[in-house]
């Protein structure tokens, strides 16, 4: 996909490359700010952390996982529906996957939370809705998944680990972004569900 058609797409990858590469390396004390803190959203009103956290990452791996998922459908995804629309979806993802930390874990001091997983996550099912039948490959599995079958057992399994806690994975903010995407895609553009259907052939 030609970026110079999706601006969008191309200033989000930049941004979240350089911000999360200068945190991990050049200021530390701006990577504790940055992250998503419930405890201080809702009890010092540190909102801006809803939005910073998806722009800063762990550690290499964790960004260039999310970068690269991010460039193999954002810019297809901007594409077909316009900058406006997928910027709504992108940011909008991101909050309300935050949202779903924040109500989870705003008594809990010690928690953390940062990566664009939740946004990606978004714009992964919003793809989805456009290209059903379109073939999603998971690391070390060699056959592609067709991505509507992906999408319910990506679902089923971050529910199931989120229950199942332990690690240092949030796997609410997947699901939380995951279906955010697919609602404000619904609801910016009621003809997914016609475009869903008539790809399936239903």
């Amino acid at each position: 996909m030609d970026f110079a058609n999706t601006p969008a797409s191309l200033i989000i990858l930049i941004a979240t490359v350089a911000i999360s590469l200068f945190t991990l390396y050049g200021n530390k004390q701006l990577f504790g700010r940055l992250a998503l803190h419930p405890w201080s959203v809702r009890h010092s009103n540190k909102w801006y952390m809803l939005v910073t956290s998806g722009l800063i990452h762990a550690d290499l791996t964790h960004l260039l996982f999310n970068m690269l998922t991010f460039y193999f459908f954002a810019p297809s995804l901007e594409f077909w529906i316009g900058t406006e629309n997928f910027l709504i979806i992108y940011f909008g993802s991101m909050v309300l996957a935050d949202m779903t930390t924040v109500y989870k874990q705003s008594d809990n001091p010690d928690f953390r939370s940062l990566g664009a997983s939740g946004a990606v996550s978004g714009v992964i099912f919003s793809f989805i809705l456009f290209n059903p039948l379109s073939k999603m490959y998971i690391m070390f599995i060699p056959v592609g998944i067709p991505a509507v079958v992906f999408g319910p057992l990506f679902l089923l399994y971050c529910w199931y680990a989120a229950r199942r806690g332990g690690g240092n994975i949030n796997h609410d903010a997947h699901f939380g972004g995951a279906i955010a995407g697919l609602i404000l895609t619904i609801i910016l553009i009621p003809e997914a569900v016609t475009i869903f259907l008539k790809m399936l052939q239903l």
